[in-house]
């Protein structure tokens, strides 16, 4: 009996650290996102990411995606995704497009785990506008938008903003973005 009550105070006490470390971690398309857990396995519980998972998929980015980084990754919502013209996911999800689409995705992932304080200070000390290189090569500008949110401008000009900040994943962080951003 005596171990039942500790087995039972036990798991009582982790589902509580549970609780609390959820608590620094946004709900995302719906679900708890873990900070145990890999982009990957968080990604694929958000509701409003099918459309990100289906193309790290069919880009063959998942492996990479759930190796130990860390990655900041800018996630563009399934609205975001809806945003671009009609067909374009269609056409990049295609087979034949692989490298196109593995171009926009990585575009999309910055080397390191750069929180939204980290990248507002970045911004700070860069008087107004920071750049990143981009796992993809390429260069993400971030600037602060309204004096409280951050804002990504892509190579095009196009512009996103970040509506869930900090999502902790065990190899990186992920930033909610409204928009899809284009490489050259």
């Amino acid at each position: 009996m005596k171990h039942k009550i500790w087995f039972v105070a036990a798991i009582m006490g982790l589902a509580a650290m549970s609780a609390v470390a959820g608590m620094n971690n946004p709900v995302v398309g719906g679900q708890q996102m873990y900070p145990a857990k890999n982009i990957i396995e968080n990604a694929v519980n958000s509701a409003d990411h099918t459309t990100l998972v289906a193309a790290v998929k069919a880009a063959g980015l998942v492996e990479t995606l759930q190796g130990p980084g860390p990655f900041t990754v800018f996630a563009p919502t399934n609205e975001a995704f809806n945003k671009l013209p009609a067909g374009t996911v269609d056409t990049l999800l295609k087979p034949e497009n692989k490298a196109t689409l593995t171009k926009v995705l990585t575009y999309h992932v910055v080397a390191g785990r750069l929180s939204a304080h980290d990248l507002m200070k970045m911004i700070k000390e860069s008087n107004g506008t920071a750049e990143l290189t981009t796992v993809e090569g390429g260069k993400l500008w971030v600037m602060q938008h309204d004096g409280k949110h951050i804002e990504l401008k892509d190579e095009k000009g196009g512009t996103a903003l970040v509506t869930i900040a900090n999502v902790f994943q065990s190899n990186g962080v992920i930033h909610v973005i409204d928009s899809v951003v284009m490489p050259n």
